[in-house]
């Protein structure tokens, strides 16, 4: 099947950032100077100093982002997205630090994924799903709206529900992930999130969001918990204590994907629902790079046409049968799919 040419404009946009001085000193007129505006994976930054008054510069050191670097860095040890190059400039007896902003962005072009429909089962049409996450052969759904969110444990070739919270009336459910016997889900603007046994659903804590804008989905490695916000920031969070430790900004080779939305770790990578668009990026965590794209817009023509309908939101991987399955907020179909590279 074909994919939007709109959905694929969308993920390959360019998304300008100035690049320049931000901390050049009056006094001597020093600053950074890059050999490229425009930077990407791989690239050899070439870093040097401007020095209109040729003064006697007795030592340079850069860093990266907190990270040192050499004046002639190959961009491989990095993420992309937004950088400070930091200089710190020895002149005489004193010390100069210079700070230069710079993108950097991608280095591959996403490759486009086709999709097929494997199965198709029922789905309760009154769930404005949020979140979707397989876990020992059941499916555990987090849904939105306030007074009406819930979290549930779901047969998914039924649609029977299991086991089923509701949350007070001044949340909005967001995303889940089950990790550790532990579901983690959250709510939208109350910068709060939830703990729960995966078993009995009894609340055993909850957490505050860090710098982190607001709850939207969120996913783990086994390991590590991944948080999205609504931009094009993914926050890494420690899951013993939950707090953000670093993030991870989501760019393609021209630039940055916003509205990051429900989030899935699917081999080793994080698949993305991007909100409003009904599609999916697929991300490459170590570097925040945009590897893939689906689009999943004409799932939404096969599901019933009501006033409440709502775009795609939801996608949750099935290892036991290697599928993926996907959903959207007050869809009454759950799609099983398969994906393969076009």
């Amino acid at each position: 099947m074909q994919l939007s040419k709109y959905f694929i404009l969308f993920t390959l946009s360019l998304f300008l950032t100035n690049c320049g001085d931000t901390n050049s000193s009056k006094k001597s007129n020093l600053s950074i100077k890059i050999n490229e505006q425009s930077l990407m994976l791989g690239d050899t930054l070439q870093l040097s100093i401007n020095n209109p008054k040729n003064l006697d510069v007795a030592s340079v050191s850069y860093d990266l982002s907190g990270k040192p670097i050499e004046s002639n860095a190959v961009l491989i040890n990095t993420t992309v997205g937004n950088k400070t190059i930091t200089a710190t400039v020895k002149v005489g007896d004193k010390t100069e630090t210079l700070t230069k902003s710079v993108v950097v962005y991608n280095n591959v072009i996403p490759t486009i994924y086709t999709f097929e429909i494997v199965n198709t089962y029922p789905h309760d049409i009154t769930s404005y799903t949020q979140g979707l996450e397989f876990h020992n052969g059941n499916l555990y759904e987090s849904t939105g709206q306030k007074g009406e969110s819930k979290l549930r444990k779901v047969n998914f070739e039924t649609g029977e529900v299991l086991k089923n919270i509701d949350l007070e009336d001044q949340y909005f459910g967001e995303g889940l992930t089950v990790l550790n016997d532990k579901i983690y889900q959250l709510t939208w603007q109350a910068k709060r999130g939830f703990v729960y046994d995966v078993n009995t659903f009894e609340k055993l804590s909850s957490f505050n969001y860090g710098t982190s804008k607001e709850g939207w989905g969120i996913c783990n490695d086994g390991k590590t918990l991944y948080k999205s916000d609504g931009t094009e920031k993914i926050y890494l969070l420690n899951p013993e204590n939950l707090t953000e430790q670093s993030h991870i900004e989501v760019y393609t080779q021209k630039g940055k994907i916003p509205s990051l939305n429900e989030l899935e770790w699917i081999d080793g990578k994080i698949f993305a629902n991007i909100y409003q668009r009904n599609g999916v990026a697929i991300i490459n965590p170590k570097t925040g790079g945009v590897e893939g794209v689906i689009n999943f817009e004409s799932l939404r023509k096969l599901v019933k046409q009501h006033p409440e309908l709502d775009v795609l939101n939801g996608i949750a991987y099935n290892p036991e049968r290697e599928t993926i399955f996907v959903t959207g907020k007050n869809w009454d179909k759950l799609f099983e799919v398969k994906i393969e590279a076009q």
